[in-house]
């Protein structure tokens, strides 16, 4: 194993960590990181609220999608204000998207559930903030929280 130690210098905290060694290199296309698809996963039954897409909000919505097209060969396509990222074999769709307004470098995956507010309700009760929503799109309903250690999460719902 690998340790790692990670300081807060403004808290005077340590953290190690210890990864296991990342297996040697995989033949082009493999991601040693990621199960292959097909492979058992940790439970028997599927997630119940899985991670069905993800964000990434910049300034310049040309630049990184062309980095992340260099990047990791993604296939992304303009659709509205968006650059949306397909979701292939093995992994999720998602967009790029330059909000024009603060926060304009961020990060996030959204999770699936049946009622946008309802969860929302449900996080406050367990100590979450709502950032965001909930806002009705033509495709679905989101929203995004703040966890009570400061995560943004967005949370969705297809439109039925």
């Amino acid at each position: 194993m690998r340790r790692r130690t990670f300081i807060n210098v403004t808290a005077g905290t340590a953290a190690t960590l210890a990864f296991p060694p990342l297996p040697q290199a995989e033949p082009e296309g493999k991601n040693p990181v990621s199960p292959r698809p097909g492979a058992a996963q940790t439970g028997e039954k599927p997630m119940p609220h899985a991670v069905v897409h993800f964000e990434i909000g910049c300034r310049n919505s040309a630049k990184t999608q062309e980095f992340y097209k260099k990047l990791f060969d993604w296939k992304i396509e303009a659709m509205g204000p968006a650059a949306m990222i397909a979701g292939e074999t093995g992994g999720i769709a998602g967009h790029i998207t330059a909000l024009g307004h603060e926060p304009e470098h961020y990060t996030i995956f959204y999770v699936s559930v049946d009622d946008v507010a309802a969860y929302l309700e449900k996080a406050k009760a367990l100590g979450a903030k709502t950032l965001v929503g909930p806002i009705d799109i033509p495709t679905g309903t989101f929203a995004w929280m703040q966890d009570p250690e400061g995560n943004t999460v967005g949370l969705w719902k297809n439109k039925s």
